[in-house]
């Protein structure tokens, strides 16, 4: 049993605002001439909030820091798949295209943990995931090819045995501009122009890297020459978390006196996705634009300025409006006194804008025809392979059958072949330079939001479902009742017996509430208890209740209930929305009741009588996920998030109406979690299925209507594993797989971390904290 802390967990209203990662504006600038130049629209993050809003940044934190998606294909290839046994496959989908899969068994991050790595690679993009691997079952083709949503084939997928397969290129290092811009200067020919920069310049590359020389330099070059000093003499480069991050520094550039235009300059730094631009002189003079820059390449400008005063940098951030959101989130002030901070939050933000702008439309399309004409032809040169050599043939059903003993001798010989190939490929992209990881790496030790503790070591039953109660832990279990758990140091309290078979539970602290659904099947109910009541019986040492001590906490209506739901911010009601098979039961409190407010009010240590039955909803199908989402005003404007069949519905709660929020086009559905988040006080919601999750902005019903279309800032994005269970901890969302924690970015959806936790299960989640149940079987 672990127990970890962590900050502001739960989306609450107004938290997922986009005004943390800035807005957009059209930026217009003159030139020397005083002649009118449209910069196009920007993203401007300068880490203040909208004058006009009401809304306050929160507080940057140094874990806030992180690179997203760092796992990239061609490092996921390079790092598991490369110079190893694996397996390749070629074929076509149903309209033609060629797909190329690979797939190895592997330790999962040295854990001892054996899991099946995936990787398709498409004309529409690259996709990975990981799947378990079981001793007793062996994985299909077929299966793989599923859980990405291929399920028709042209042709089906054939194994290719050629050990070239494994010449995949490709890189995950970069190259970022730095331009000198001294006071005042308002054109890219001025800037350009500088022959040399200043002492705070100087010590502003030495921050950024290291000096090196460039004729002989092994490592990435980035575009740069090595061999004849045609680029410069020296430059500046570092390793940054595995990758080698190499500066195109204006004053490092060959200088002309003769060519105004300085196009050797230019050519280099016109054409980096991400620019700094470092202008001197103080944030009153401040005058820099986009449009400043002549570049159709450039989507991305960092304006850095060194405050001699207070020995500190000011960062902004320019970004193409095309580009997705990435973060982090600046500070406000985006202000900062600890250079090694700044590096540490420069290099990320860097790294992240540029891997953000290869999303954009222009590079999308650009990578999708380049991905498209390599597998078509990767696909016509291995085909003829095929038709001969088909000693050892596997079958389309199986990954990694055994060999007949026949062959095994030829296949061992073939493996072996396979893997010093691969392993020669390696090296040899090592000692290029071009290496997609590296064993060297920098940063600072940090402790991340999400490191874990342990609360219990030992505890002897199988975890149903559990919630928080102060710092305790109130834990269902499968064969002893509901536990109290108050960490190592006591021993658990039984609070009911093994009579109250508990499948779902809700601890309201400010409530005085314990809502639970108990039993099975047909006499399954749901029960309402005063917390106040349950912690009195503990301190008095009363029996351990039962199912018949319970009968008066029965909210009778419910007798069939299999899930029920309710609504997270309830801060002038609470809501609670129970499902018996295709019926829904919409139910609410009364009276609001306050923290302190005693039992003795009423009379009663049931608080049945609070609750009063609105009314019932008829659905098409049992539902399988249920979610609430709060309306702006809370007057016929609440909804409630279905998912049954291959849909998510949206029910508005006064009028009974079911509207099509979003359809799963897949044979088969695994239905995780609808989670309600707020982006400036309006909501949105997290559907998650199979591997995929959504972000759907729902906009208030306009009478009876709710305005569900596709709006600019919907996305989705794919888990590396088959999530069982999803918790929203802002500005995270967690996915609990059978041995992992997938934490992801909730604004973006992009990873930032994959912890390894064999046989984990998700036993509950709070606004304080997280619990994690750790069973070693």
């Amino acid at each position: 049993m672990k127990h970890r802390v962590m900050e502001d967990l739960g989306c609450r209203r107004g938290d997922f605002s986009r005004k943390h990662y800035g807005s957009v504006e059209l930026l217009i600038s003159s030139d020397a001439d005083g002649a009118i130049q449209r910069a196009g629209r920007f993203r401007v993050e300068n880490g203040s909030s909208d004058e006009t809003s009401d809304y306050t940044p929160g507080t940057w934190r140094r874990t806030d820091v992180h690179l997203e998606n760092p796992e990239y294909h061609t490092r996921w290839f390079f790092k598991y798949f490369l110079g190893k046994v694996h397996q390749n496959y070629v074929g076509t989908d149903a309209e033609k295209n060629p797909f190329y899969l690979s797939v190895v068994l592997s330790d999962q991050n040295n854990q001892r943990v054996p899991q099946y790595r995936a990787i398709l690679w498409r004309k529409t993009g690259t996709l990975k995931i990981s799947l378990p691997y079981s001793p007793n079952k062996t994985l299909s083709v077929k299966s793989i090819l599923s859980a990405m949503n291929i399920d028709r084939f042209e042709k089906g997928p054939r194994e290719i045995l050629n050990p070239e397969i494994q010449k995949v290129r490709g890189s995950v290092n970069f190259k970022f501009g730095v331009l000198y811009a001294k006071d005042g200067q308002l054109t890219d020919d001025e800037m350009f122009s500088n022959e040399v920069g200043s002492e705070s310049f100087d010590k502003f590359l030495n921050l950024l890297g290291d000096s090196i020389t460039l004729q002989g330099w092994a490592g990435y070059r980035g575009g740069l020459d090595t061999k004849n000093d045609t680029t410069g003499i020296k430059s500046i480069y570092t390793v940054y978390q595995g990758h080698e991050l190499m500066f195109h520094v204006s004053t490092m550039l060959p200088y002309s006196k003769e060519n105004k235009q300085q196009v050797e300059r230019k050519r280099h730094i016109g054409n980096d996705i991400v620019t700094i631009v470092f202008q001197e002189g103080d944030d009153a003079s401040s005058s820099f634009k986009p449009s400043m820059i002549r570049s159709h390449f450039t989507h991305i400008f960092a304006l850095v300025r060194y405050n001699s005063q207070n020995d500190s940098y000011r960062l902004k951030i320019f970004s193409e409006e095309s580009v997705p959101l990435f973060g982090p989130p600046l500070p406000s002030p985006p202000v900062f006194t600890d250079h090694q901070e700044f590096r540490d939050f420069l290099l990320v933000k860097l790294i992240n804008g540029e891997k953000a702008t290869l999303e954009t439309p222009t590079f999308a399309q650009k990578r999708q025809r380049t991905l498209d004409m390599l597998i078509r032809s990767l696909y016509q040169d291995l085909m003829p392979d095929l038709h001969k050599n088909m000693l050892n043939r596997r079958s389309f059903s199986d990954v990694l059958p055994e060999s007949p003993k026949s062959a095994r001798k030829k296949e061992e010989a073939r493996q072996a072949e396979f893997v010093r190939i691969g392993q020669a490929l390696k090296l040899k992209t090592i000692v290029r330079g071009d290496a997609p990881t590296s064993l060297v790496t920098t940063g600072l030790c940090r402790k991340e939001p999400w490191e874990s503790q342990s609360f219990c070591s030992t505890f002897p039953f199988e975890i149903v479902c559990a919630d928080s109660w102060g710092q305790s832990l109130l834990v269902a279990t499968d064969t002893a009742g509901v536990m109290l758990l108050d960490g190592e140091t006591l021993p658990p309290v039984q609070v009911f017996d093994k009579t109250m078979v508990v499948k779902q539970m809700h601890v309201l602290e400010p409530q005085d509430l314990l809502i639970t659904r108990a039993d099975k099947g047909k006499d399954a109910r749901l029960y309402v208890f005063r917390l106040s009541t349950l912690k009195r019986g503990l301190e008095e040492r009363q029996l351990v209740r039962g199912k018949c001590d319970s009968r008066e906490n029965k909210l009778e209506k419910t007798k069939g209930c299999h899930l029920y739901s309710i609504n997270t911010h309830h801060g002038s009601e609470l809501r609670i929305v129970a499902a018996i098979r295709n019926k829904l039961l919409l139910i609410t409190r009364k009276h609001p009741r306050f923290e302190g407010f005693s039992s003795i009010a009423t009379g009663t240590d049931s608080p049945v009588e609070e609750f009063q039955y609105i009314r019932e909803i008829c659905l098409c199908d049992p539902p399988v996920v249920m979610a609430l989402v709060d309306g702006p005003t809370g007057e016929n404007d609440n909804m409630i998030c279905v998912a049954y069949k291959h849909q998510f519905d949206l029910i508005n709660e006064s009028t009974g109406d079911a509207y099509r929020l979003h359809h799963v086009d897949a044979n088969r559905v695994n239905f995780v979690a609808a989670i309600d988040v707020y982006e400036d006080g309006e909501a949105g919601l997290l559907l998650c299925y199979n591997y995929i999750c959504y972000y759907k902005k729902v906009c208030p019903f306009n009478g009876s209507t709710p305005m569900i279309q596709s709006n600019t800032s919907d996305f989705h994005f794919s888990w590396n594993q088959m999530p069982n269970a999803i918790v929203c901890a802002f500005p995270y969302i967690l996915a609990f797989t059978t041995d992992s924690i997938e934490i992801r970015l909730v604004v973006n959806g992009n990873l930032v971390y994959t912890a390894v936790v064999p046989e984990l299960q998700l036993a509950a989640s709070r606004s304080s904290n997280t619990l994690v149940n750790h069973t070693h079987r």
